[in-house]
């Protein structure tokens, strides 16, 4: 008696599973989106605070994102994807909260900056959920050799949502005031919460799991070139509004917009390229196209070249991730494999919550046109180190 087998699912139909997950990403960061462009200079000109403390304030969130990470995978692995996500919009919903409160109290800068930077720790701890969560019940949904495109879609449904969310956040502000955007951010997530109610997860991974610090011992080398080349895009959402502003332009907006489309449409069109290619040729190709990107950046006597320079940023940067990504999973277990995201993704998150603060101090010292020069060397670095990586994995 032959036994019936299952035809494999036609490369559409693992799309569309993988996209119907990472809507809850899109949801997240469209949330992170809406303050990313106005935050700034909310805090810098509305409550009187330095371009230190500015920069602060956004990386406040990326560090929260970091420092929760162990528990993101742990959660993932041990109670299950959709559980960790549902715990990321509530997250959400508390933040835009504390994010309305703040405004209420724009007549006590300290106070009102505290709150605010509380809402932000907390929108970076549900980032942290959220993006091991889809990642992690997109691979057990369509299976492991479908990582590279689980990364890609998670990437463009996150960059995809900061593109919209940038100038729609400006638009915001100007019509309906800065509370505005905490309201949005919580019915956002609670729309999204009953969303998911319905969907069913992945069973949970049985088998031994490795203690978070082995998992990122392995991970460590790769996660080491990512942060390097990511601290470019740290520097570009944080620090473009005032950048403008220094060199006397408007549409600051419009250039996170550009590094988003650029950004999503990479991954669209070149996300073969990492099968095709292998994960470190594909890192190697794509951080130099970033650092092209940053040195126009820093170069640019025009809004018309910054332009470029972002969307070559975005295009360089958008492969980075998943490519270095598929090399770095090989190196842990599936049972452990939320946890070897969370380690890979706190070298992105310690990107973000540096760029802000040694940007910041690059800026007060030097001047706003050198943080995109400082952020080059640091992807140079990482250019180098991948190449060293190759070298090693070769022998």
């Amino acid at each position: 008696m032959s036994v019936q087998q299952v035809p494999p699912q036609s490369s559409m139909a693992i799309t569309l599973q993988i996209v119907s997950i990472v809507f809850y990403t899109f949801i997240a960061f469209l949330c992170i989106g809406l303050p990313i462009a106005v935050l700034p200079g909310y805090v810098h000109e509305q409550l009187g605070f330095s371009a230190v403390v500015a920069g602060l304030t956004i990386g406040s969130q990326y560090l929260a994102t970091l420092l929760s990470r162990p528990m993101a995978g742990r959660m993932s692995d041990s109670v299950g994807t959709k559980r960790a996500i549902i715990y990321g919009l509530s997250g959400i919903v508390l933040s835009g909260a504390l994010t309305w409160l703040s405004t209420l109290l724009q007549g006590f800068p300290l106070i009102s900056l505290l709150i605010l930077i509380a809402g932000r720790l907390l929108l970076g701890i549900a980032q942290g959920l959220i993006g091991v969560g889809t990642i992690s019940w997109c691979m057990g949904q369509v299976g492991a050799e479908h990582t590279a495109r689980s990364i890609s879609w998670n990437g463009i449904a996150s960059y995809g949502a900061i593109a919209i969310g940038a100038p729609l956040g400006v638009v915001m502000v100007q019509q309906l005031g800065f509370a505005s955007l905490g309201i949005a951010l919580s019915l956002l997530a609670l729309a999204a919460l009953v969303l998911i109610r319905n969907k069913p997860s992945v069973p949970v991974v049985r088998g031994e799991r490795l203690p978070f610090l082995a998992v990122f011992g392995r991970i460590a080398p790769f996660g080491a070139s990512l942060s390097l080349a990511s601290i470019g895009y740290g520097t570009l959402t944080t620090f473009i509004t005032l950048y403008y502003v220094n060199r006397g332009w408007t549409g600051a907006a419009y250039c996170l917009t550009m590094f988003g489309v650029c950004f999503i449409l990479s991954r669209l069109l070149f996300i073969s390229a990492i099968s095709r290619f292998g994960g470190f040729t594909s890192a190697i190709a794509c951080m130099c196209i970033e650092t092209v990107g940053l040195v126009l950046l820093w170069l640019a006597p025009s809004t018309g070249y910054a332009l470029i320079g972002a969307g070559l940023t975005g295009f360089g940067l958008s492969l980075v991730y998943p490519a270095l990504g598929v090399e770095a999973i090989k190196q842990v277990p599936n049972s452990s494999r939320g946890a070897g995201l969370s380690a890979y993704a706190v070298f992105f998150d310690l990107a973000l919550a540096i760029a802000g603060p040694l940007m910041g101090a690059v800026a007060l010292n030097l001047g706003y046109v050198w943080i995109f020069f400082s952020a080059a060397l640091l992807s140079v670095t990482g250019l180098g180190l991948t190449l060293l990586l190759k070298r090693r994995a070769m022998t």
